[in-house]
């Protein structure tokens, strides 16, 4: 019997195909889950020694993990792992530590960069959230696959089954022996607390962002003792995880002043208000071919315009301003495609349900009340985040921990509130009209033409760590580095009508451009009967990115255009455009064309249906925009692999790989 022994290349190719199919999964896979030490009970920690990085560079940390009760109500709880880090102070004899609380619900704690403009004199400390940093996370595929799946966001129609997602996950995490009211506000401040004592510290500070602060104000009702001081930024009091329609409108009204009082905004608009307001209400279904959502564009606009910072482009008030005023639907449209790219992933879903259900009776009474009354933006984000009016607190496991922590109460702490007089996500009059009056020893500081929390960090860095650090050592407060920061009506680094523009423009040019380049393989292998198995090979290694992306935009096109409830980012999407052309462009490298045409649809059919194999396995080991990436890796390994099999077959046609000379010597056997 003759076998054909394979040469160099090809075993070359095949060690070169399984290693990248290996890597979809190596480069894709997240860091593997914090877990409990052996042995460890509950209030340890370990430390060791490690670097952190801040806005000033790697700085000198301890790093390690906390051990706690997923809930301290019941004796016999599960044990979790939280991740802790300490910046070290500079000084040899620093203040009260700075314990760092960042918002979200369902962000991350441990990501700090500005720490450096605290640590001169203190210790800086980050523990991390209990079901997003830890040994146990709560995400919700099912709430993200449905919302992926749906017409919009919060499309009235879509609501049930986005409630309904939220009750499939809490249901399976449950299955899962997670115990759903262990990740309360309560439990995350005793967690702090435990984290205090594991340091051995007597007192500590607090830095409060956003949600943050309503863990930093349960905190303090708790542990008075146990605070030196406390400072909020862009304060959240009880009940406002609902956003009030009637506050946005004002907050559009005082925009509006500021849109007169700058010359080019002025020349833009009679009234920017009312100007927003029309277009919201006529937001047009279509741009050309293209789908708008009106649900995706009204929460994008609430996002955007919580910050006034050209850092945080494209999502910042100036560029929606411009959007609206632009009278361009692309640009609409493009606010609607990054609705769906952006929102379902960008946070940590069951652990905001669970954190927010502090709040479930204040929506309720929202709804309950009529819900919007008619203001510029309407319901859409506060649907978004709690599913409407029969949503997710209807079906999400409330902690008995909540029930004392609904409303506000005194405090003696001594507590700084830090506000931006245009923050459309948490307005300073909030922090005025119903904290504060709580506080025997609180002050507050309104920063003019501020929005939220990273407008705070990213204008004056300076002032932001003198206003901090004199609070901290001294109790006073001295907001004199910062200026009124004017609105920067024309501070739009990039328009939505460019974004339009360019998301049309690129995902045409590579559509068209992989075409081509697929046109002209195969016009090569009528012409000159194919490629030598040199040229062969490289071309199957420098095409494998334009014709992946090419056929991955292809497909989005369609999604565009036909099926607009379809993500972008979903395999059902990746996977038939990139193993296509990936499968197609993988043959035309390496078939002769004097294989006899059964053979060639035969091994052409084998070759793209192992791309596509690939495309599935690999859009699968990463999420979001990462996947069509992983899945181009994951198509060109596997149809590259197909090759080697074909190629290696007895019955592969006078054992050539395009028409160059054979494999290898036959060998006899036997």
């Amino acid at each position: 019997m003759a076998l054909t022994k394979p040469g160099p290349r090809v075993v070359a190719l095949a060690i070169t195909g399984g290693v990248l199919l290996s890597l979809v999964y190596l480069t894709a896979r997240p860091d593997p889950t914090l877990a409990v030490p052996d042995g460890a009970g509950a209030g340890s920690l370990a430390l060791e020694q490690c670097d952190f990085d801040t806005e000033a560079g790697p700085v000198a940390a301890d790093c390690g993990t906390l051990v706690v009760s997923e809930s301290r109500r019941d004796p016999s709880s599960d044990l979790i792992a939280l991740p802790v880090v300490r910046v070290r102070a500079s000084s040899p004899n620093p203040g009260a530590p700075v314990f760092r609380l960042a918002g979200g619900p369902g962000g991350t704690n441990m990501a700090f960069p500005q720490a450096s403009r605290l640590n001169a004199d203190h210790d800086v400390v980050l523990v991390g959230y209990r079901g997003i940093d830890g040994s146990r996370r709560l995400d919700c595929p099912e709430f993200e696959g449905a919302m992926h799946a749906s017409d919009e966001l919060a499309g009235a129609k879509d609501l049930p089954a986005t409630t309904r997602a939220f009750e499939l996950c809490a249901t399976r995490l449950t299955r899962e022996g997670v115990d759903l009211t262990g990740y309360s506000v309560v439990q995350r401040v005793e967690d702090l607390e435990a984290a205090r004592t594991a340091l051995g510290y007597s007192k500590i500070n607090l830095l409060s962002s956003s949600a943050g602060t309503r863990t930093a104000m349960v905190y303090s009702w708790r542990h008075p003792e146990a605070l030196h001081r406390s400072a909020m930024v862009s304060v959240n009091p009880p009940g406002h995880f609902v956003w009030d329609p009637r506050i946005t409108d004002s907050q559009f009204a005082q925009y509006a002043e500021l849109c007169r009082a700058d010359a080019d905004c002025a020349a833009r608009t009679p009234d920017l208000a009312a100007s927003i307001r029309d277009v919201a209400t006529t937001i047009p279904e279509r741009w050309g071919p293209f789908r708008v959502k009106d649900t995706n564009v009204r929460i994008l606009s609430q996002y955007g315009m919580h910050h006034n910072g050209a850092g945080s482009a494209p999502n910042n008030a100036p560029t929606l301003v411009d959007a609206y005023l632009s009278g361009d639907t692309g640009a609409l449209w493009a606010m609607s495609v990054l609705g769906d790219v952006m929102l379902p992933s960008s946070i940590v879903w069951g652990e905001f349900a669970s954190f927010a259900m502090i709040d479930a009776p204040a929506a309720r009474r929202y709804y309950e009340g009529g819900g919007d009354p008619g203001s510029v933006l309407g319901n859409a984000s506060s649907d978004f985040l709690w599913t409407g009016k029969s949503g997710f607190s209807t079906v999400w496991p409330d902690s008995p921990d909540n029930a004392e922590y609904r409303e506000l109460r005194p405090s003696d702490v001594e507590t700084l509130l830090v506000s931006g007089s245009v923050d459309f996500s948490t307005p300073s009059q909030l922090a005025t009209d119903e904290l504060l009056p709580t506080l025997s020893r609180g002050k507050q500081v309104v920063l003019p033409g501020l929005g939220h929390t990273s407008d705070f960090w990213e204008h004056r860095p300076e002032a932001s760590e003198h206003l901090l650090t004199t609070f901290y050592d001294t109790g006073e407060v001295d907001d004199s580095r910062f200026d009124a920061r004017p609105v920067g009506f024309g501070d739009v680094p990039m328009s939505m009508s460019t974004i339009a523009k360019l998301l049309v423009g690129i995902t045409v040019t590579v559509t068209v451009l992989a075409l081509l380049l697929l046109g002209a393989m195969a016009r090569r292998r009528h012409v000159r009967g194919g490629f030598s198995p040199r040229a062969g090979v490289w071309l199957r290694v420098l095409t494998v990115v334009p014709l992946g992306l090419g056929g991955w935009f292809l497909d989005v096109l369609l999604v565009w255009t036909v099926n607009p409830d379809d993500f972008i980012a979903s395999t059902t999407v990746i996977a038939p455009g990139v193993s296509l052309m990936i499968g197609v462009g993988a043959y035309l490298a390496w078939a002769p064309r004097d294989l006899p045409r059964r053979a060639r649809r035969t091994f052409l059919a084998a070759v793209i249906g192992a791309a596509f194999v690939g495309a599935v396995l690999g859009s699968g080991a990463a999420d979001g925009l990462v996947a069509p990436f992983t899945a181009i890796v994951g198509a060109a390994a596997a149809a590259n692999l197909a090759l080697v099999a074909l190629g290696s077959s007895s019955r592969f046609h006078s054992g050539r790989i395009a028409g160059g000379p054979p494999l290898a010597a036959p060998v006899t056997v036997g």
